[in-house]
């Protein structure tokens, strides 16, 4: 008979490692019991090793990183004299609006300057303070809310606008000298 054939290969018996019911059981046992056993052991070998408990580190640079700053607050002059609004233009507006740089109505553009204007001083104002287009939010930056009404009122009045200048906030002081 051949090699091959079903009833030979029966005949001579099994010739796989595993002859008899109880060498089954005990390769079963050592696949799956053995190596979870050897993950049991590397996790405990892992976790027991001896770790510092949260603030243990008291060197000064671990305690100078616990409290260290958050935030950082800037205290300016309150009362400073408000800056007019062509300097304000001129050190804050000037680079984007002298150019005409990302679509900014050029300084003096009658014609760029007449859709924007209609829309009324307020929208202007609120347009610098929040930012539109590529500009960006002017508002809390280097100058005051003031400072920045004064300067949409100087680039528009250049370029066909007649808004009047805000005027300065009252202060205590002036309101007491009254």
């Amino acid at each position: 008979m051949s090699a091959n054939d079903p009833n030979s290969a029966h005949e001579e018996g099994h010739t796989g490692p595993v002859k008899t019911p109880g060498q089954l059981l005990l390769t079963v046992l050592y696949s799956f019991v053995v190596p979870v056993f050897a993950i049991i052991a590397l996790v405990y070998f892992v976790v027991s090793a001896p770790t510092p408990s949260a603030g243990a580190d008291n060197s000064e640079r671990a305690v100078a990183e616990r409290i260290r700053k958050v935030g950082v607050v800037e205290i300016r002059d309150a009362n400073r004299p408000l800056k007019a609004g062509e300097e304000v233009y001129n050190a804050q507006c000037a680079a984007c609006h002298n150019a005409g740089a990302a679509g900014a109505p050029k300084l003096g553009d009658v014609a760029g300057w007449a859709p924007r204007l209609k829309t009324g001083f307020d929208a202007l104002w609120q347009s610098v303070l929040k930012g539109k287009g590529a500009m960006g939010a002017q508002g809390g930056g280097d100058f005051s809310d003031i400072e920045l009404a004064r300067a949409v009122v100087y680039l528009t009045g250049k370029s066909g606008g007649k808004f009047a200048e805000p005027a300065a906030p009252k202060t205590e002081e002036t309101t007491a000298s009254k």
